[in-house]
């Protein structure tokens, strides 16, 4: 046992050794981008996630509309299977909540008057704004959950291209290790003739440059949530400005489990790319 440990660890120092810095440096740059993207799409999603998707319609009477008529109409809706839940909104209720908007009390003060209707907020489980438009009294339907659904087709959207982009580059981390160790075997290739010469084994050989490819996917990772981190750090002394003037401290970060996914993505790949070239070139090498 205390000999296998004493190999692993001769290995891991050797591959420490060989480690091309500058090639941890590439693949940390190119792993940045899908990363950076993760960070800012998990950091968006819990807004997103308060997003009603459900199709919810704000119906607004014709002013002439009686309040009891158009309390009746909402206890009718409430009763229709389609409808998941409906709310009276009285027009002093929506002129309270429109004073409290930032910038809007003094315009609606200046109107002398309410000049907003009475309004009901039906959420549905289906897309039934054109049938809601024509029932007596309606003056307008604003259907209010179409750019959520936009929104979350746009999310879904880059969500893909971003497991594109890392399948991309993770194929690119993977050809850059390859092409390491590939350099590598060449450059020893007389040291590695003399080793399977004295009776070394493949295992002990390969060894070194398993350790070579994983510590390079290990580092260039880090160097990508490095880099991550660095730009979100940027980025939150503007959002931070921008949510506090919403009352908000919503800021940009990263989730520990992403960070280790990323890293151990890296290392895979690392490695797989070590295992393929080891697995090709080695075989070419045998003492004369």
């Amino acid at each position: 046992m205390s000999a296998w440990l004493r190999q692993h660890r001769q290995a891991f120092a050797a591959a420490c050794r060989r480690l091309g810095w500058l090639n941890a440096l590439v693949i940390g740059i190119a792993l940045a981008l899908p990363a950076g993207g993760y960070a800012l799409l998990e950091s968006l999603r819990p807004a997103g996630a308060r997003l009603a998707l459900e199709p919810r319609m704000t119906l607004f009477f014709d002013a002439q509309v009686r309040r009891a008529d158009a309390e009746a109409l909402g206890k009718r809706l409430r009763a229709d299977p389609r409808i998941a839940g409906v709310r009276f909104v009285p027009r002093e209720e929506a002129l309270k909540e429109m004073s409290a908007v930032q910038g809007l009390s003094e315009v609606i003060a200046a109107l002398g008057r309410n000049p907003l209707p009475d309004a009901l907020v039906v959420t549905s489980r289906e897309n039934i704004a054109d049938e809601l438009a024509r029932l007596p009294g309606v003056a307008h339907v604003q259907a209010d959950a179409v750019w959520a659904r936009r929104l979350a087709a746009a999310a879904a959207i880059v969500e893909l291209g971003l497991w594109l982009l890392a399948a991309l580059l993770g194929a690119g981390l993977v050809a850059v290790t390859f092409n390491t160790i590939r350099l590598q075997i060449l450059t020893q290739r007389e040291e590695i003739e003399v080793s399977k010469l004295i009776g070394a084994t493949d295992a002990f050989i390969r060894r070194p440059y398993y350790y070579l490819g994983l510590l390079q996917g290990l580092v260039g990772g880090a160097v990508a949530l490095a880099l991550v981190a660095a730009a979100l750090a940027l980025l939150n002394r503007e959002v931070s400005v921008l949510a506090e003037s919403y009352g908000s401290s919503f800021r940009l970060g990263f989730p520990a489990e992403g960070a280790l996914a990323v890293v151990a993505f890296a290392a895979l790949l690392g490695w797989l790319g070590a295992q393929l070239s080891v697995s090709r070139h080695l075989r070419a090498i045998e003492p004369t």
